[in-house]
């Protein structure tokens, strides 16, 4: 099923980031938010990313450049604050797509203060790096996506966020969050590998509780369904990856969410594996509705909900809003974005 509704009023106009020309990047203050915990667990990575950094910086004259490392017991997103009210001109995100978000989350939440917005900036060094390959990030060479930092114009960049909190690629309910909760246990007793986290898939679903029943409201068109998953879209490039439709409603700012059917445990093992196997399909596998304004509501009040990868505790009703081009991330100008690695999820 696909739903097309007009888009309502336009929302206030936000403050969005300064435009830098060309000429100015020589002049950036830039702090980098490093991750330990993400993919590429390699503390000498950081190191090039301050060499980098900050050796262009004592030959180009940079006023100010900072690594600031997330140590233990140390929370990211504060560590991301602290970083946007110390007034640098780009704040950037060292680690994987749940880092990227906490960063862009520490941005977006400052757009109401005094201060100008600084710059999102990204050094992909997580696992699958979404945002990064579709914004065409050097991906294997830190150094090489720090030097981006210094020397490419800023971008328009648009976000989403549920219930106040930023997500960048993706946003559920239901199967995804069981997923991620296996996961995370599989992980700490039998290590990180791409069978791991296939096991995790099957364990979940095979487990997986009574379905969902939502209603459901996109742009004001409101209907009823039972599903073990309700998944919103906010990244084509990954919808691209997967071979599934919407990526076009989705380049022009609006969401794509997608409901499996109810067709029990086994029946969205199978669905999972067409996913995992880029042969889903829309109608036989999954409903997609389109629209820039999404509300959930659940008849079960607090669900755990999935974020880019991250997973926290969420009250209905779940309200998934867009908020288009209200950052500006340092990136190389727009091109074909890099292919994701075969077995990405």
């Amino acid at each position: 099923m696909q739903l097309s509704s007009p888009q309502g009023p336009a929302e206030p106009a936000e403050r969005t980031a300064d435009v830098q020309t060309d000429s100015q990047t020589s002049s950036r203050r830039v702090c980098v938010i490093a991750n330990p915990g993400s993919g590429r667990r390699d503390p000498s990575l950081f190191q090039q990313i301050e060499d980098t950094l900050c050796g262009d910086a004592s030959s180009t004259g940079l006023p100010s450049c900072e690594v600031r490392a997330v140590e233990k017991g140390m929370a990211l997103d504060k560590l991301a604050r602290q970083a946007v009210d110390d007034g640098f001109d780009v704040v950037a995100a060292a680690g994987g797509d749940g880092t990227i978000g906490a960063v862009a989350s520490a941005i977006f939440d400052a757009r109401k203060g005094a201060k100008p917005l600084p710059h999102l900036g990204i050094i992909p060094l997580g696992t699958f790096n979404y945002v990064a390959r579709s914004l065409n990030i050097p991906l294997d060479d830190p150094a090489a996506a720090a030097r981006v930092l210094l020397t490419s114009p800023p971008r328009a960049f648009s976000i989403g966020e549920v219930n106040g909190r930023v997500f960048l690629n993706n946003a559920s309910l239901g199967a995804y969050p069981a997923i991620l909760d296996q996961r995370e246990g599989i992980y700490k007793r039998w290590g990180r590998s791409r069978m791991a986290a296939y096991w995790s898939v099957i364990r979940a679903l095979s487990t997986l509780g009574t379905p969902l029943s939502m209603g459901i409201e996109v742009d004001g068109s409101r209907i009823r369904k039972t599903s073990s998953l309700a998944f919103v879209a906010k990244s084509a490039y990954q919808i691209d990856e997967f071979d599934l439709p919407g990526a076009d409603e989705v380049r022009k700012d609006q969401f794509a969410l997608f409901v499996a059917p109810d067709a029990g445990r086994f029946g969205l093992i199978l669905r999972a594996i067409r996913l995992a196997g880029r042969t889903a399909r829309l109608g036989r596998d999954m409903e997609m509705i389109y629209g820039r304004d999404v509300t959930i509501t659940t008849r079960q009040k607090h669900r755990l909900m999935a974020r880019d990868g991250e997973k926290e505790t969420m009250t209905s009703p779940f309200r998934f809003r867009l908020h288009p081009d209200v950052l500006q991330v340092v990136a190389p100008p727009a091109s074909d974005p890099q292919p994701a690695p075969e077995g990405s999820a």
